[in-house]
């Protein structure tokens, strides 16, 4: 009977030793995906202070060649903001441009700054969505556009 028991110890010994292993790289690996997650999910907010700070001095100051000051960010609508209803199909630029057609305004969300967009609309809406750079003269927390370049 004792070879019986030893070989019986034996399988519960590995299977014991495989359950704890498995869990412990289940953590493991829980734990590397929500870091990422986060990493990626602050990634633009840092870079977004990163490239305002390395670019304010351009942009805080008129720029004669352009006719205005330089503003980087996201086109969005002033409805939804920096954040759409994660609960519809839609893409970012598709509920900005439904938000406009419901009575929303085009909007630049850069960091925690918002400047609402005024210009050719059309214009606006191709750029709705999208990370751009507007040049512009700005009168308060509105911009009047001049031109906008994709980043």
């Amino acid at each position: 009977m004792k070879n019986h028991r030893s070989w019986f110890a034996l399988v519960t010994f590995c299977a014991t030793t495989a359950v704890v292993v498995a869990l412990g790289m289940g953590i493991f690996f829980a734990s590397v995906t929500v870091a990422f997650a986060v990493a990626r999910t602050v990634s633009p907010v840092v870079s977004s202070d990163l490239n305002r700070q390395a670019v304010s001095g351009a942009s805080a100051q008129p720029q004669a060649s352009t006719g205005g000051e330089s503003f980087t960010g996201v086109v969005t609508d002033d409805h939804c903001g920096a954040r759409h209803d994660m609960g519809s199909d839609k893409s970012p630029s598709e509920c900005a441009k439904a938000c406009v057609r419901n009575g929303a305004k085009y909007a630049l969300v850069d960091g925690d700054r918002t400047y609402s967009l005024e210009g050719n609309s059309e214009e606006l809406a191709r750029a709705a969505g999208l990370r751009v750079t507007v040049v512009g003269s700005r009168e308060g927390n509105t911009i009047e556009v001049n031109s906008i370049a994709g980043q």
